[in-house]
């Protein structure tokens, strides 16, 4: 199959071991990871040949990223060099009611500071069939949002399927842009929308009809969320199926997780994972998202399977430490069958 291309920043992720608070620290684990990075390792994993694009600084950091990247087997040919440091971001695990906390420091990164005309994007989508970018790109700089809508026209000149993941990240959008605007524009090209209720909240208005999802809790009902999908492909007509992740959290260990898909004309609605005991959930939404991908390109003509595996896919990946999914095809099919018990394979 021809290459699939994902657009973003990469970053090195510093945590304090286990559930330490950052005040009792004395290290951090080091992992390397981004929304649309960790997308790719997915598909790579999943054996779906995959071409990552972003910008790199020339130093050690920044060839360490590149390593990371090359071990899973994402495609590096096209990243270019530039800037002078790798954004960084610090997470402090939570547990049970103390929810998770992130702090980004990638101010002046050398993706913040792309520009247009830095990329080959012609060259590059030659031989691709599918471009993948996320709300986290623009975000970070106006001149992220200016490149991901050059590569996005280009995309859709040459007749590739274009996906998105909306990943609305309040602390990013703090360089002025008009972010609804700006998302827009670029959403307004792709085929598939993934985005949760507060994506869709917060970057274009819209919200599920008479349901205040802060007070829903546990209880996260599938058809609540049809209003959503209905009213994103008024505003976007291009797309073909919009999808929505529902997450019930009961606790920063426990959450219920699934999700919904809708063409323009059925809905379909995955069965319910009750994740009691979360390893980490940083990366959630990327590894749903390159499980749809997979499920999507293999099984183009059943809806309901592609959204199932999504599903599994992400399940699976509360359970791995990192941002990224390494789990493998025959992993996710056994959890579609209903094998939950999660027995020693010997």
């Amino acid at each position: 199959m021809k290459n699939l291309v994902t657009f973003g920043e990469i970053m090195m992720r510093l945590s304090p071991k286990g559930y330490l608070r950052f005040s009792q620290a004395n290290s951090f684990d080091v992992i390397y990871g981004g929304g649309e990075a960790n997308v790719a390792i997915s598909l790579a994993n999943f054996g779906i040949p995959v071409e990552f694009v972003t910008r790199l600084p020339k130093n050690d950091i920044g060839q360490c990223a590149l390593m990371e990247l090359r071990k899973r087997n994402v495609g590096t040919r096209h990243i270019i060099e530039g800037g002078d440091r790798l954004g960084l971001y610090f997470l402090e695990t939570g547990a049970v009611s103390r929810g998770s906390k992130v702090i980004y420091d990638r101010s002046s990164s050398a993706m913040s500071q792309i520009q247009p005309g830095m990329v080959d994007w012609k060259n590059i989508f030659k031989n691709a069939e599918w471009f993948h970018w996320t709300g986290i790109t623009p975000a970070i700089s106006q001149s992220a949002a200016d490149t991901c809508l050059e590569a996005i026209k280009i995309a859709s000149q040459m007749g590739i399927t274009i996906s998105t993941d909306l990943n609305y990240r309040e602390k990013l959008w703090k360089y002025n842009g008009d972010r609804e605007k700006i998302m827009s524009e670029l959403t307004s090209y792709c085929d598939i929308i993934l985005g949760n209720e507060e994506d869709a909240e917060k970057h274009f208005g819209i919200k599920p009809n008479g349901l205040d999802v802060s007070k829903q809790g546990k209880n996260v009902k599938a058809e609540s969320f049809l209003s959503v999908c209905k009213q994103m492909q008024n505003k976007f007509p291009r797309a073909k199926k919009v999808i929505t992740t529902l997450r019930g959290s009961i606790s920063a260990s426990h959450n219920i997780w699934s999700g919904i898909l809708f063409d323009g004309k059925n809905m379909f609605k995955s069965k319910e994972y009750q994740i009691t005991h979360i390893v980490d959930r940083i990366g959630g939404g990327d590894s749903f998202m390159g499980g749809l991908i997979y499920g999507l390109i293999y099984f183009p003509d059943d809806n309901q399977k592609a959204l199932d595996f999504a599903v599994a896919a992400s399940c699976l990946k509360h359970t791995i430490k990192g941002d990224a999914n390494l789990v493998t095809i025959e992993e996710v099919k056994k959890l579609m069958s209903g094998d939950i018990s999660g027995r020693v394979a010997r």
